[in-house]
């Protein structure tokens, strides 16, 4: 049987800082009814830490991983983090993560795909197992988009909090692990949902930070209804392809960033709420890091074949859905 890729261990890590929805309205005119109704969001969690950045979140995510599996650093070959809050411009967060945990034969880069970007670094680190150059490949989402929200904008600020997931992917010959992909991009909605400050386009400036250029900006409104369609179809699209029904399936593990979308996700695939992991109300939206975040959370509820279907829309645009069998039991 052919070599596949297999998650074979997950670890997550979220500050102990919890932002609530009250909090928020002492901050900007909003109110607790009015984000839960529009997003499912009670509260996310904001990173504090004197002196902490994405890297020290996705290293935390990484130490759990290792100790739950019995992997050591020096064992892992390629480190891949997703992230759009990346420690610096450059060099790679990838290459801190790999300094922190002491992982000297690890090489690594980071992937920016925004929401997208831990379903295209899993595929990406899919094709390296499969080539046979390399056996522990450790895939980290992680991003602290509390360095990207302006506090004073209500449409935003809601929506993003702090956290890192990571999955060890290994060689499988049971026919486990990740079966199909389907990654899309359209660079159409570029300026939908992005920081116009800080690339080469528009390097930054006093002017441009003053006046927010380095915040996130999103208009909501065509945002939502691309990424409505675009997650439920891509995720209907890899089961259709598969011959797979909603009977097959045993959990959805859709991007988290908003309870609607993700509704409708789960609709369009013919699933009931029980097979859908959510935890948007706990954690918001914290880009590359909320599907690996739902695989650590309900890591003991999983059973060795089980089918998954994970799904993803993001800034881009991207989007995209991931076929796996699970591969083992806690």
């Amino acid at each position: 049987m052919s070599i596949t890729a297999a998650i074979t261990a997950v670890g997550g890590y979220v500050p102990d800082y919890i932002l609530t929805n009250k909090e928020l309205e002492t901050m900007v005119e909003t109110n607790d009814q009015w984000i839960r109704e529009r997003t499912g969001i009670a509260e996310r969690r904001i990173l504090k830490t004197e002196g902490w950045a994405t890297s020290d979140m996705a290293v935390e995510a990484a130490k759990d991983l290792m100790a739950k599996s019995g992997t050591k650093a020096e064992d892992i070959d390629l480190i891949i983090v997703a992230t759009v809050s990346p420690d610096f411009v450059y060099p790679a967060t990838a290459n801190i993560v790999a300094h922190k945990l002491g992982a000297p034969q690890a090489w690594g880069f980071d992937l920016e795909a925004a929401c997208s970007g831990f379903l295209y670094a899993l595929q990406t680190g899919t094709q390296f197992i499969k080539a046979g150059t390399h056996k522990k490949v450790l895939i980290i989402g992680a991003d602290m988009m509390s360095a990207r929200v302006d506090y004073t904008d209500r449409n935003t600020c809601i929506l993003f909090g702090d956290g890192a997931g990571a999955v060890l992917l290994e060689p499988n010959e049971d026919g486990l692990g990740i079966q199909d992909a389907i990654l899309k991009s359209d660079g159409e909605g570029a300026t939908l949902l992005f920081q116009r400050a800080g690339g080469s386009m528009n390097p930054s400036t006093v002017e441009n930070v003053q006046d927010g250029g380095h915040y996130i900006y999103q208009e909501g409104k065509s945002v939502f209804k691309k990424a409505v369609t675009g997650m439920a179809d891509v995720s209907f699209e890899i089961m259709e392809k598969n011959g797979l029904t909603a009977d097959d399936i045993a959990y959805l593990v859709p991007h988290q960033a908003n309870k609607r979308i993700i509704d409708a996700t789960a609709k369009r695939a013919g699933l009931p709420e029980e097979k859908v992991m959510i935890n948007i109300n706990k954690y918001g939206n914290t880009t590359a890091g909320t599907i690996p975040l739902c695989l650590w959370e309900w890591e003991d509820k999983l059973k060795k074949g089980d089918n998954l279907i994970l799904a993803a829309f993001g800034g881009g645009f991207t989007w995209g859905s991931v076929y796996l069998k699970w591969a083992y039991e806690r």
